[in-house]
């Protein structure tokens, strides 16, 4: 089954999606990382829709925060919509470029706070202080 973890950058996403990998067993994969796939971005994006297509065996958690991966997940992904304020995602992206947080990205944030929430989702995660068990006991009945 694929597992889809959606959010915006450092909402949360890759702690859940962490606990549910690990809580069921599954494969991560993170935005582009199904470039490795193959030479061209074409053929990678290819084998990786048939690779999500074909995970009714295997369970794969894919982390999305660009809505152009959306396109990627078959229909019957799980979709997990992973969400945080503003405030905590400018102070999680200053800690990630060593404390500071240039005007130009602090503005891009600011832009794309919200992108997903237009979606639809089998459930939400508060990416500040949701529990993680919840979210887990909920992807392990779905998988069942």
């Amino acid at each position: 089954m694929v597992i889809a973890i959606i959010g915006e950058n450092c909402s949360g996403k890759s702690v859940l999606a962490e606990q549910i990998g690990n809580t069921i067993g599954a494969e991560i994969v993170t935005g582009k990382d199904y470039l490795r796939m193959a030479k061209s971005e074409s053929e990678a994006e290819h084998l990786f829709k048939e690779k999500l297509k074909a995970a009714t065996v295997e369970n794969i958690v894919y982390v999305i925060s660009e809505k152009e991966h959306l396109n990627l997940l078959p229909s019957e992904a799980m979709r997990i919509l992973v969400k945080a304020d503003t405030d905590t995602i400018k102070e999680r992206f200053k800690k990630r470029m060593n404390g500071n947080l240039p005007l130009p990205v602090e503005q891009m944030l600011m832009r794309k706070h919200g992108m997903f929430d237009d979606g639809i989702y089998d459930c939400e995660f508060d990416g500040v202080s949701g529990d993680c068990a919840e979210i887990c006991a909920a992807v392990k009945n779905r998988i069942k």
